[in-house]
């Protein structure tokens, strides 16, 4: 897998940003030091202003790739799903039980994420963290509806469509199947974060345990 992942490339919609920042040099590093930005210090404080002095540049020169902080979360989100989709389909496409091909693909989407050497200026385990703490606030705004009609979150859509259909696969019958598929990506979410933050409201106190909980969740369901 990790042969194919490094021939290639990630694909975000080139609505989010204004210059695609895998083309250059700067652009990487803005990727790069932006992600170790918002970990440390979280994207309610997180300004274009402190990255540019984290790369030693212009504010200006990062407004040259994205308008606005909220399109850099974009577009972090989205090449983290894009990656996630490389993995699921990589992972499960020469499967043909329908039963474990549907257990894999839940593995891949509900797992702890370990760093890939292919993307040398991304920290995925540390993007990860970004996504369970602070990815919803790409989405839950009043702009979600343009931007979804603008296609901001195309991956994001096909990997539940993915999942869906990998769920229909198994119970041609069942009638949520995208429901179902989606409480699985979002739940996986949650429950790391509670793992990490309300640990005792949750029973998911392993890395292992969110994916255990929803191959379980699905299997019952299923029935």
């Amino acid at each position: 897998m990790k042969n194919l992942l490094s021939v290639l490339k990630i694909s975000v919609s080139d609505k989010i940003f204004i210059k695609d920042p895998e083309t250059s040099k700067l652009g990487k590093r803005i990727i790069e030091d932006s992600i170790l930005l918002i970990n440390e210090i979280g994207f309610e404080n997180f300004t274009f202003k402190k990255l540019g002095l984290k790369i030693s540049s212009n504010e200006s020169s990062i407004y040259r790739y994205f308008e606005s902080k909220h399109k850099l979360l974009l577009y972090l989100s989205s090449w983290y799903w894009a990656w996630i989709e490389y993995q699921l389909v990589i992972e499960t496409y020469s499967i043909l039980d329908v039963n474990e091909k549907l257990e894999r693909a839940i593995t891949v989407v509900t797992r702890t994420v370990e760093e890939d050497s292919n993307f040398s200026h991304i920290n995925e385990t540390i993007l990860y963290r970004i996504i369970v703490n602070e990815s919803s606030k790409s989405f839950l705004t009043k702009e979600v509806d343009i931007e979804n009609k603008e296609g901001y979150f195309e991956v994001y859509k096909r990997i539940i469509c993915r999942v869906s259909d990998m769920i229909l696969s198994v119970d041609k019958e069942y009638s949520f199947a995208l429901s179902l598929a989606s409480t699985v990506i979002e739940g996986a979410l949650h429950q790391h974060y509670l793992r990490e933050h309300f640990p005792l409201i949750s029973n998911c106190k392993t890395e292992q345990a969110p994916t255990n909980f929803f191959i379980q969740i699905v299997k019952s369901t299923l029935k």
